[in-house]
């Protein structure tokens, strides 16, 4: 598949997907990101480093940003607490090209990853029909 092929691809995905699908691809995206910056940094190939951290904390921005913090209670100001955490660590690791803060975000990005899917592949109603059979 050539590269425009593949970019055309990847618009079609991204522009069909549901809300659901589209949380989880910004966490993999994020994840995919994080795992080039430190093979970069590791191949001192700072400038390519450099990119793919930038790529990264645009990502963790727009989770940040698009969270409903009116309706989203504890839950939404924790994210946001955890994705401002996740952007300062990646500015650091940017700035000292230190591969240990780039770990401590994919391990974070990695479990709410994790946790997403679990939220989406088993929603509450799954949950209670579970209950009501089984009793």
């Amino acid at each position: 598949m050539s590269m425009t092929a593949h970019k055309q691809y990847k618009e079609v995905q991204v522009k069909t997907a549901n809300n659901k699908k589209l949380l989880i691809m910004l966490y993999q995206g994020c994840i995919k990101f994080l795992k080039i910056a430190k093979k970069s940094i590791k191949e001192d190939d700072l400038e390519n480093a450099n990119e793919y951290l930038k790529k990264s904390q645009n990502i963790i921005n727009e989770l940040r940003y698009t969270l409903d913090m009116e309706n989203g209670g504890e839950i939404s100001n924790n994210l946001y607490r955890l994705y401002s955490f996740m952007y300062s660590e990646l500015i650091s690791a940017n700035v000292k090209k230190d591969i240990e803060h780039i770990e401590i975000v994919e391990e974070m990005m990695l479990e709410l990853l994790d946790s997403w899917k679990e939220i989406i592949n088993n929603p509450k109603q799954k949950q209670g029909e579970q209950k009501t059979k089984s009793k």
